[in-house]
């Protein structure tokens, strides 16, 4: 995630993400998917310099919707002091300025409550929501807590449950705090780089399961190497925080609880997904094709002929065909010094029509959300904007 232009460095969730290695599941024999299209112009949907409530109002997350039980929408995707666009459709939108859910910049790594974000939100009923939170321990920020002064070799994240009993307009964590997805370590004063768990995708419904996709950096213990890369994550019951598991290479079995709370005697692994180098934006099942899309940020470089958003589909969620690019564009990986138009970034997928209540799925058009970041001479400002274009999707014939 990245902050307002007031503390002008690049958050290092955005500055790992191009270093993380691409996953070792194979890739899909066959695309399930021909092409998916953006038609026409790009439309603003909330533009930070004119909508914004305050100071921390920047879109700084990939865009999570539900419907409430009104039928109403409610998304997310805002800053770490969390506020909802509200309104009667995705088409009719306006930003909330209640806070429900406000970052406490506690010096405490074991209080889980330095800053966070929600990034991703599951209900059944419109009422009581389930959400996962991206989490950042800033040790650079709390005096003593690291040695160094530089913010990416200090970061500490994790995602943790929060919920809402009134349809999101306000969220809680528990008391203590349930840890998601966590390192199977403590944050340390001389870590010496970024650590953890972060940027989960949205929630997917398949039957009886629900799945979301999350990043971490790895790690090596004494019996338990974890690479680098983007692990998926299994629940009957996101309402339960505690049954998430990932995907292992061999079943969802691995937990990743509060180090805080308890010490694993042999830390859990999980088994990174291919082809994805960054965080997964979002993830939709197509409806006529039961086709799984993903969407993601991608620097040029191996595998990636240029910087942009690239898309990729799946039949399970664990097999994924070759990326394909949707939107050229320096991201929030590139150089900001090499960017003077601007970047982009935080792409999302949603269908203003999708049948089920937490937009999971799409029809045969969507729209691609993103977000456009203003620079000025190497840093990244607070001048944003929340897009939206139509996108077509496409089957073979």
């Amino acid at each position: 995630m990245t902050r307002p232009s007031r503390l002008a460095a690049l958050g290092p969730v955005l500055a790992l993400g191009w270093l993380l290695g691409a996953g070792s599941a194979p890739a899909a024999p066959e695309p399930p998917l021909s092409a998916l299209t953006l038609v026409g112009p790009p439309v603003v949907m909330f533009k930070a310099t004119r909508d914004a409530c305050d100071g921390d109002d920047v879109p700084d997350a990939s865009a999570r919707a539900f419907r409430e039980a009104s039928g109403a929408v409610a998304l997310f995707g805002m800053h770490y002091r969390n506020r909802a666009f509200r309104g009667p459709s995705l088409d009719a939108l306006k930003l909330d300025c209640a806070v429900v859910l406000d970052s406490g910049g506690q010096a405490d790594p074991a209080a889980y409550d330095d800053a966070s974000w929600i990034t991703a939100t599951w209900t059944e009923d419109g009422r009581r929501v389930a959400a996962l939170v991206h989490h950042e321990y800033r040790a650079n920020e709390h005096p003593g807590r690291c040695r160094s002064a530089v913010y990416l070799e200090c970061w500490y994240n994790s995602v943790i449950a929060a919920t809402s009993p009134d349809g999101g307009r306000s969220f809680s964590r528990a008391s203590p705090p349930v840890v998601v997805a966590g390192a199977p370590f403590r944050q340390e004063v001389d870590q010496g780089r970024h650590r953890g768990f972060f940027n989960p995708s949205n929630i997917v419904g398949d039957g009886r399961w629900r799945y979301f996709l999350a990043s971490t950096t790895g790690w090596s213990l004494p019996g338990s190497d974890q690479s680098a890369g983007v692990c998926l994550f299994r629940s009957d019951n996101p309402a339960d925080p505690t049954l998430w598991r990932a995907w292992t290479g061999t079943g969802f079995t691995a937990a990743f609880p509060d180090p805080y709370a308890r010490s694993p005697k042999r830390p859990a692994t999980c088994a990174p997904i291919a082809p994805f180098p960054t965080p997964v934006g979002a993830v939709v099942r197509h409806r006529a094709s039961g086709a799984w899309i993903a969407v993601f940020m991608a620097k040029a470089g191996e595998g990636f002929p240029q910087s942009g958003f690239y898309w990729t589909t799946s039949r399970d969620l664990l097999a994924w065909d070759q990326p394909r690019l949707l939107l050229a564009g320096a991201t929030l990986y590139d150089d900001p010094c090499r960017a003077p138009g601007g970047l982009i970034a935080y792409p999302s997928l949603l269908d203003p029509d999708a049948q089920g209540r937490n937009f999971d799925d799409t029809g045969d058009r969507a729209i691609l959300t993103y977000v456009t970041l203003r620079t000025e001479g190497c840093s990244i400002t607070s001048d944003r904007d929340l897009l939206r274009r139509t996108l077509a999707i496409k089957v073979w014939p």
